[in-house]
């Protein structure tokens, strides 16, 4: 089985993208997802109380991660110390993952921040879905309701999009009219081969 790490930046369209794998019964591994179930582990909780405080918890215990995302974005070595938390327990998750689908030809891993972490050594092949910076602005605003100003903060977090591109051994452009499916269904015919 090969293991395909699937990147892009913020706001690129990569569930987009996903979801044209999952349509040829590819097995998607989507970290965010995964990631965003740990705020229900109490051992997670306390492991991101030591690194962020009390300041980042809501009145019932929980954490908000608005709060938690405005501190990381704005701190690398909070971003650092949180990825740290995260990041062994998604690969142990992606390894389970993987052993659920023994007779796939591969399996896709998606992150936004794969090169960042090193992650993308772990995969066979890579892929990246890209699109350029002023259509991302445009898609997160609309997605997020969010400030020009924290957007950028968070994708300075990330590799620029364009490096990722270099990178990758297959590139999705993901642009409105452009034949996304055709790129989908050509870059899942060569990693069945």
């Amino acid at each position: 089985m090969k293991r395909v790490g699937i990147t892009g930046g913020i706001g690129c369209g990569k569930s987009t993208v996903l979801d044209e794998f999952k349509a040829l019964g590819v097995p998607c591994f989507v970290s965010d997802s995964v990631a965003a179930c740990y705020y229900n582990d109490p051992d997670f909780l306390d492991d991101l109380r030591h690194l962020l405080g009390d300041g980042v918890f809501l009145t019932d215990g929980s954490a908000d991660k608005r709060a938690v995302a405005k501190r990381v974005f704005s701190d690398r070595t909070l971003l650092d110390g949180l990825n740290a938390l995260v990041h062994p327990r998604v690969m142990a998750d992606f390894d389970r993952f993987c052993s659920l689908h023994p007779q796939s030809p591969y399996v896709l891993f998606e992150s936004a921040i794969l090169y960042d972490c090193g992650f993308d050594r772990l995969m066979d092949r890579m892929v990246c879905v890209y699109l350029d910076l002023p259509e991302r602005l445009r898609r997160l605003r609309l997605r997020d309701g969010v400030g020009e100003e924290q957007l950028m903060a968070r994708i300075a977090n990330q590799m620029p999009a364009e490096e990722m591109m270099l990178r990758a051994d297959y590139v999705i452009l993901n642009y409105e009219g452009n034949p996304r499916h055709r790129q989908v269904a050509y870059i899942d015919k060569l990693l069945r081969q």
